[in-house]
């Protein structure tokens, strides 16, 4: 049986239109990914805090610092000479963090203010203090974060606990700090995402889980909202010449309190957490994604730092995987102006 093609000149031409536009579309993105590759350096592996540069002159502000990540950032860069302003709930935690920080670092110029993430007014509050009294802000570091409480609680504002203590003070704060950073010669706003952002989605239909609250999943939406707004923030930096580097940084696992404050030890969670903790690296290890971030030269602004080995639990500092949601641009404009809504603050 003999065959007979249908296929006219017309045909062929079409197809060969297609197959053109399909070459151009894969080398655009293939330049796209060179240059995105070329403007990025990757960090030393073993990249540790002996190779932090001199951190004097330097003004940081660390939310959560009293313990786990938080305080090792504080030590760090106390150690590196910097100004280093610790913002937590507990005025107890923190005058015991800065004396253990002046034991170490005596001549460490370390202070304490109060900040609960999870009121606004208080955010509010902390924000028109340093914008008083300080003639600038380097560096803010969003660290404080809560994990999986078994029972859905809610801030001072009616919101989701986890949203509102990891994401939504933050934002609140970072945007009535941006005049402060935008006085620094180099501001930087590093913000704390988790491997659990690649199990998160952002249910804009039930964002404060109030018909359905699993902590877990209400944990990973919290930290995938942190990676949406990190890049955003990256985004307007670059379109309004503000000269902020907006960076994200995971620790891994890293042994903390969260989970002891979170699920509690006696949880299931807690107790499989108990059996492999040894696997896990320690608090100071945690941070170092963060202090990379905060004070590298090379580090590049819209980037997301963190251990890549072991599922990225642990390991060499390296560039950490993104999770496919946290690249959708227009889940993080809308999430943008929900922030904006709830919070009240709009970033100038």
């Amino acid at each position: 049986m003999m065959w007979i093609s249908t296929t006219t000149p017309v045909d062929i031409r079409n197809r060969l239109v297609r197959l053109a536009r399909v070459l151009a579309a894969s080398v655009t993105l293939l330049s796209v990914v060179s240059v995105e590759a070329a403007d990025k350096v990757a960090p030393k592996p073993q990249w540790s805090t002996r190779d932090m540069p001199s951190q004097k002159g330097r003004i940081i502000l660390i939310t959560g610092g009293t313990s786990g990540m938080g305080y090792e950032d504080a030590l760090a860069l106390s150690r590196a000479g910097a100004e280093v302003i610790i913002a937590a709930r507990n005025p107890e935690r923190g005058a015991q963090a800065i004396a253990r920080i002046r034991q170490a670092v005596p001549d460490a110029r370390v202070q304490f203010e109060t900040l609960d993430l999870a009121d606004l007014s208080s955010v509010r509050g902390l924000a028109e203090r340093l914008n008083q009294r300080l003639p600038r802000l380097d560096v803010l570091i969003n660290n404080a974060a809560i994990m999986a409480p078994p029972e859905r609680g809610t801030s001072a504002d009616g919101f989701e606990l986890q949203l509102a203590t990891n994401y939504l003070g933050h934002f609140a704060l970072t945007g009535l700090l941006v005049p402060l950073l935008r006085q620094s010669q180099d501001p930087r706003v590093v913000s704390l995402s988790s491997i659990a952002a690649a199990r998160g989605a952002m249910n804009f239909d039930d964002l404060q889980a109030e018909r359905q609250y699993e902590p877990y999943a209400a944990y990973a939406q919290s930290k995938l909202a942190v990676l949406h707004w990190a890049f955003a923030l990256q985004r307007r930096s670059e379109a309004a010449g503000w000269g902020i580097r907006s960076l994200a940084a995971h620790p891994g696992v890293a042994v903390t309190e969260l989970v002891e404050r979170g699920p509690g030890l006696n949880s299931e969670f807690g107790q499989r957490w108990a059996q492999d903790r040894d696997a896990y690296h320690s608090a100071a290890q945690g941070a170092l994604s963060t202090l990379y971030a905060a004070t590298a030269p090379e580090a590049a602004g819209g980037a997301y730092y963190g251990p890549i080995g072991d599922e990225e639990k642990r390991g060499p500092l390296g560039f950490a995987r993104t999770p496919a949601a946290a690249t959708h641009e227009a889940d993080a404009e809308r999430l943008w102006t929900v922030s904006e809504r709830l919070t009240g603050v709009t970033y100038r």
